[in-house]
Order: C-alpha cells, then sequence, then structure tokens
C-alpha cells in the first residue's frame, strides 16, 4: 500500500516545527497519564508533545477494552486522564457517569474532524469523545495455503485448517463473530443466542492454534498460521510485510468500530488531557499515527492527502455494501457479565 503525504501535510509540519520551538515554562512539572491500545501510536509522538508543551506524559497500554475497564474501575484507583475506549464501553462508561464532558474551547481542531464520525449511537453529542480511528473486523488468509477466497466466517471452523487458526483473545469479537456466522446479530444476549455461540466455539477450539492478541500480527508476518481473524488496520499491517496475505470482510457481516478520546472523570489534569487530543487531532500528528498503525483516519485532511489505492482499500475505506452488513457493537449492560463468563468457560474448556 503506497503512503503517499501530500503537500499540504508537509506545509503543516514546518508551520507547527515552526510555532512550537520553545515550550510552557509553566508545564514543567506537570505531568499527564494516558492509557491506549498496545501499538496505537506512533513512535515519538507522546515525546514530541512533551518538547512542544513541556508536559510529561506516562504512557501505558492494554489488549482488550475489558482490560482497560477493569483497571480503571478497580477500587476507583484510575489516575489516568486519556483514554481510548471502543464505541460500546464509551456507552458504558457515559452510563455510568465516569466520563468528562470536554470543552472544544480547548479542542479547536476537532473541526478536522469528519462530520460522518460524529454524533454516532454511542456518544450523540460528542460530549465525551473525540473520534481517534476506526475500522472493520474481518479474516487474514494466506493467499498461497488457501485454495480460494474464504467468504464465511464457517473457514473458522474448516477442519483442514486445524492448528492453524488464530482467534482474537476478545470477549466481544470471538463471541459476536460467532453470533454473526449463526445469524444472531452481534450485539443478542439472548439464553439461546449465546448457548449456540457457546457450542460453536467449544466445537472450534480444537481446531484454534492460538487466543491472541497482538503478538498475531508478527505470527501471520512468520507465516505461523494460514488464517486469522484480525483488525482491518492490523490487517493492512501485515499484508505490507508480507505480500501472500490478503484481507476479507465475510458475507455474513462483522463490526464495525470506533475508538475515540475521552477525559475521566477523575482526571486531576483535564485542561492537559484536552490540549493532548487536541494535539493528536493535528495533521500533521494525524497523519504521523494513520501512516504508523495503519488503521482508517476520521480526519478531513489527513483522509484527502491519502492516494485513491488506499482510499479504495477494503481494509481502510469498505465500500457501502459492506457498511450495510456490518453492526456497531453496543453495551450490553448487566448481560456482559453473562458474555464474561461464556468466554472464560471456552478458554478453560
Amino acid at each position: 500500500m503506497k503512503k503517499v503525504l501530500s503537500l499540504l501535510l508537509v506545509f503543516a509540519t514546518l508551520l507547527t516545527l515552526a510555532l512550537s520551538g520553545c515550550t510552557d515554562a509553566s508545564n514543567k512539572n506537570k505531568t499527564l497519564y494516558v492509557y491506549n491500545w498496545g501499538d496505537y501510536i506512533a513512535e515519538g509522538v507522546t515525546d514530541k508533545f512533551t518538547e512542544e508543551t513541556g508536559i510529561k506524559v506516562v504512557y501505558d497500554t492494554y489488549e482488550q477494552n475489558e482490560d482497560m475497564y477493569t483497571k480503571i474501575t478497580a477500587g476507583g484507583s484510575s489516575s489516568y486522564d486519556v483514554i481510548f475506549p471502543s464505541d460500546y464501553i464509551i456507552e458504558k462508561l457515559i452510563r455510568e457517569n465516569l466520563l468528562a464532558e470536554i470543552d472544544y474551547k480547548n479542542v479547536p481542531n476537532m473541526s478536522l474532524i469528519d462530520a460522518k464520525y460524529k454524533n454516532l449511537a454511542f456518544d450523540p453529542d460528542n460530549k465525551y469523545s473525540v473520534p481517534y480511528m476506526w475500522g472493520t473486523v474481518g479474516i487474514v488468509y494466506d493467499t498461497t495455503r488457501v485454495s480460494e477466497e474464504p467468504t464465511s466466517w464457517g473457514v473458522l471452523w474448516d477442519e483442514q485448517y486445524k492448528g492453524e487458526i488464530l482467534m482474537w483473545d476478545s470477549v466481544r469479537d470471538s463471541i459476536g463473530l460467532t453470533l454473526k456466522y449463526l445469524g444472531y446479530s452481534m450485539n443478542d444476549h439472548s439464553d439461546a443466542a449465546l448457548a449456540a455461540a457457546k457450542a460453536k466455539l467449544l466445537e472450534q477450539k480444537p481446531l484454534v492454534l492460538s487466543y491472541a492478541g497482538d503478538q498475531m500480527k508478527d505470527m501471520m508476518i512468520a507465516g505461523e498460521a494460514i488464517i486469522a481473524v484480525m483488525y482491518s488496520g492490523d490487517a493492512a499491517f501485515v499484508m505490507e510485510r508480507n505480500e501472500n496475505l490478503s484481507y476479507v470482510i465475510p458475507d455474513e457481516g462483522s463490526n464495525i468500530w470506533f475508538d475515540n478520546m475521552c477525559i475521566l472523570k477523575s482526571s486531576k489534569n483535564k485542561d492537559l488531557a484536552e490540549q493532548f487530543i487536541n494535539f493528536m487531532c493535528r495533521t500533521d500528528i494525524a497523519a504521523t499515527n494513520r501512516d504508523y498503525i495503519c488503521y482508517s483516519t476520521p480526519q478531513i485532511e489527513v483522509y484527502n492527502a491519502l492516494d485513491e489505492e488506499t482510499k479504495s482499500d477494503i481494509t481502510q475505506y469498505p465500500d457501502d455494501s459492506i457498511y450495510a452488513r456490518c453492526e456497531v457493537y453496543e453495551d450490553l449492560g448487566e448481560y456482559t457479565q453473562v458474555y464474561d463468563d461464556l468466554w472464560t468457560q471456552i478458554l478453560a474448556s
């Protein structure tokens, strides 16, 4: 995939450098605590923020929304300021009164976010969140070892790929795609749907090489497996490094997700958090992050600077026919524990 940085982005970067030659001395002893997904920001970005502002960034990572949620709610001990939750977790955090409303006077770069990614159902007025990245869930497969392009999630239950299948160690994704394969909504929480999904995942388990996280990318690049369930940006990443890999969104449909930046209500540094979020939306920074992590950007100027090949890539901007069969995860409320228990039982069986 080509990565073309337009003159607009170059000029924006030069202008930024010119305007940020000195830091604000009043920020010298201030620290911002950021909690983000693993491998989900370009190298050097937090250092650049510190260079420009004087604000030190303490940066921690997680692999699942549920891990993040557990940590920030454990005994009220969270010291984080900025987090990067997905849609359904944002909905949950809002319902539980755990997020601070954002003062957009301090985030003027929100104007650079495309309107189609604002005011979505999980945060209708964007009171609590600023779009960061978005994408889909699909299948990455080795074209040299799969006879034909998979069109169904059913390939994950194909005996001929026993010991060559990687599944996400993710409650919502693994259960969700199974529900979709069985003809249910990815948000279904009926007893019948969950029982069917559990039985199907237990049936699949002997075929699975590993329930993995970020290490899945290295495994697919190295050819250690044939098929993997992956997020679209990770798919783009591995496909750039192994020309035999391809990505497909099954005919049954899938998940389309949105990761946003939020400020915890417990934050003692809300002004710094808003400054950081505004920085992350800036054209040169948003472009740097997009190029590094290969996910789809909601930032208008960054999108406009992409080449046509990237804009038409299924891992980046799938067409309307794919959108039509995808769902956004919803907060399951009290039924979340049922999902968690089901997944624990599958992994332990």
